[in-house]
């Protein structure tokens, strides 16, 4: 194993297990808050990330991404967490939010790490780590959230669509979902989904961040 790759390793483990962490435990809260406790039960609204790794999304699925796109693309998952969306108390537009809290949970995260990575910045930190880690922060949490609204099942981005959609083109949409993760690799391996979806919207994402801590730069400078 090469330097640059433990490096890259000791830079994103910290960011990529909030990220996958949060993301699923804000799904599980939501669904716990609007009627479904089947993950509370089942202990997944847990900050622990030992209850949401997944060995192969969290662990092989990156390492063999880093290397199929010469690390120009990191992406993992985590295990999912168990919705009976039966259970909701409305079972169509709640769904949405339970699907919207992890990307939303990511968002957040982002917007903290940018607001970290400025106050490193302004008071002066020299050490390169920071500077690194914080910034990979921003970058894990905008890709994860940019790419589960990819609007295709099964990612948050297609339950979101589904809610949106007329039931019959709902039915429609939900009958891709058993493709629908092979559908978003082989994107991602053509570099479709990045062109096209991952970075026009992380660049909105990053400006939306960028307007929010618009007091912040002023009050720090």
């Amino acid at each position: 194993m090469d330097a640059s790759l433990i490096q890259t390793i000791a830079v994103y483990a910290l960011p990529v297990l909030f990220a996958i962490t949060l993301h699923e435990a804000a799904h599980g809260y939501v669904a716990y808050l609007l009627g479904d406790n089947t993950a509370y039960v089942m202990g997944r609204v847990s900050l622990n990330p030992m209850r949401h790794i997944d060995p192969v999304g969290t662990v092989l699925v990156p390492f063999l991404l880093y290397f199929a796109t010469a690390g120009s693309f990191l992406f993992g998952y985590a295990k999912p967490v168990p919705v009976m969306f039966n259970r909701l108390r409305d079972p169509r537009w709640h769904s949405m939010w339970v699907a919207l809290a992890g990307p939303g949970a990511n968002f957040l995260m982002a917007l903290m790490w940018a607001l970290l990575q400025l106050l490193v910045v302004k008071s002066g930190v020299d050490e390169v780590f920071f500077h690194q880690l914080t910034r990979a922060g921003v970058l894990v949490n905008l890709v994860m959230c940019a790419f589960n609204l990819f609007p295709l099942p099964p990612l948050d981005g297609g339950r979101i669509l589904s809610a949106l959609l007329p039931q019959r083109y709902a039915y429609l949409l939900a009958r891709i979902e058993p493709y629908g993760f092979f559908i978003v690799m082989g994107l991602v391996l053509i570099n479709a989904l990045g062109n096209l979806w991952l970075r026009p919207l992380m660049h909105l994402l990053a400006v939306a961040i960028h307007f929010i801590l618009t007091p912040f730069y002023f009050l720090l400078s």
